[in-house]
């Protein structure tokens, strides 16, 4: 950390999503703040899907005209695979809701607007700790030199090694992770609109569920960029979810004869690997506020997996915008950061948004989907049961027919169909 002698009005520790709100909220309202980032350059290390939903960037950020969005999802599939077999919906908007892009250049567009603010980015810097002094927080430390400030934001995302240490959260429990494993596959956009059903500037957003990702608890997606699609798998860490080595899962699903055609003729341009938090609500930290100290974004598990939709960044650039806020709203009104002061300015603020209450609200659709049985057995019931709809030879079975036949095929009974039925919906 050398050159920065100055002590700052702020700390952000992260430059994802989360972060860089923050800073740049910050920056707008004239504090000091500094951003360290571990990687080198804004946006090297950060990974993700694909999608990203636009009303609360938008919040933060105001208008995205200039941010670079990819392609504005118009149409939503989700698909159930069952070896050769695939049962798709889809879904068609007319409506601008999320858009596909490179999270490395939604960050480094992120970047610039909290530079131009008057943050100051300095990358290539790991910290190693955050500072306390008197039960307060007052800087961070990283390799040997220190650092001071008012107060510091955690944004160091999913892998918490600070908060351990500080121990506002426990080490992940492996069923609390999964490890995403992505691709992106340069196929240029005329043979994108063609193959997805696209107009130009428009997107596919696609959810996958069963053998897709050998029957463990997670997934696949294929989202449209501009000019290529980014696929992969993401699959639980818990003991038993990594049936083979995940860059096999990938490989699988881009050589998927159900698949395969969608990017035949591509060049694979991108490979990344990522941890992702799994079960959100168990991994938010104790306290997302300390005298002096906030935890926003991954760091402070705010991330939804329905099974059907996936949100992480949108979610955690409200978070570091809620901080931000309370840092400001601390200083005009109270002249205080202390932990009173915070929780009730962000904390309880962030519990009471629409974000906290989703992530609370789904958390029974996360258990849901990491039902074996709702993955790999149901998979198979609802397939073979409009395989004899379909694949007909002389006669032409009712659906009751083919329904009891697949039950028995598959050795699952009407009262544990109806049950598991009546609990998911109450659940969802």
């Amino acid at each position: 950390m050398q050159g920065l002698n100055r002590r700052f009005e702020v700390i952000v520790v992260g430059a994802g999503p989360a972060g860089l709100s923050a800073a740049y909220i910050l920056a707008k309202k004239g504090f000091h703040v500094v951003l360290l980032e571990r990687g080198r350059g804004v946006g090297s290390k950060q990974v993700f899907g694909g999608r990203v939903y636009s009303s609360l960037l938008e919040r933060v950020f105001g208008s995205l005209g200039d941010a670079p969005i990819h392609r504005w999802v118009r149409r939503e599939r989700l698909s159930i695979i069952n070896g050769e077999r695939m049962l798709t919906v889809e879904y068609i908007s007319g409506g601008k809701y999320s858009f596909t892009t490179y999270l490395g250049q939604l960050a480094s567009w992120m970047a610039g607007k909290a530079v131009e603010a008057g943050a100051i980015i300095v990358d290539e810097v790991r910290v190693d700790r955050i500072l306390v002094e008197d039960n307060s927080v007052v800087g961070v430390e990283s390799g040997g030199d220190t650092l001071k400030a008012d107060v510091v934001v955690d944004a160091e995302g999913a892998n918490r090694l600070l908060l351990e240490e500080l121990g506002l959260v426990e080490k992940p429990r492996p069923s609390d992770m999964a490890l995403g494993v992505k691709e992106v596959i340069k196929l240029g956009e005329e043979k994108i609109d063609e193959r997805f059903g696209l107009r130009s500037g428009e997107g596919a957003a696609w959810i996958l569920a069963g053998s897709v990702s050998a029957y463990t608890p997670g997934g696949g997606f294929i989202y449209t960029n501009k000019d290529s699609v980014s696929i992969g798998v993401v699959v639980s860490l818990e003991s038993g979810g990594l049936v083979e080595e995940p860059y096999r899962l990938v490989e699988s699903m881009r050589l998927n004869p159900l698949l395969k055609d969608i990017w035949r003729e591509g060049d694979i341009i991108e490979y990344s690997a990522h941890l992702v938090p799994e079960r959100s609500v168990r991994l938010i930290p104790s306290k997302l506020a300390l005298n002096n100290f906030l935890v926003v974004g991954d760091a402070a598990g705010l991330l939804l997996n329905t099974g059907y939709t996936i949100r992480g960044v949108d979610y955690a650039a409200y978070s570091g915008y809620l901080a931000a806020n309370a840092i400001v709203e601390a200083e005009e009104k109270y002249g205080s950061y202390s932990e009173e002061v915070l929780r009730r300015l962000y904390e309880e603020r962030l519990k009471r948004s629409m974000v906290f209450r989703d992530i609370a609200r789904h958390k029974a659709v996360e258990m849901i989907w990491e039902n074996p049985t709702m993955i790999k057995q149901y998979a198979a019931l609802l397939l073979d049961t409009l395989g004899g709809l379909y694949e007909l030879g002389e006669s032409t079975p009712s659906l009751r027919e083919t329904f009891k036949n697949a039950r028995r095929k598959n050795k699952v009974s009407l009262i544990r169909v109806m049950a598991d039925l009546v609990h998911g919906v109450m659940k969802a």
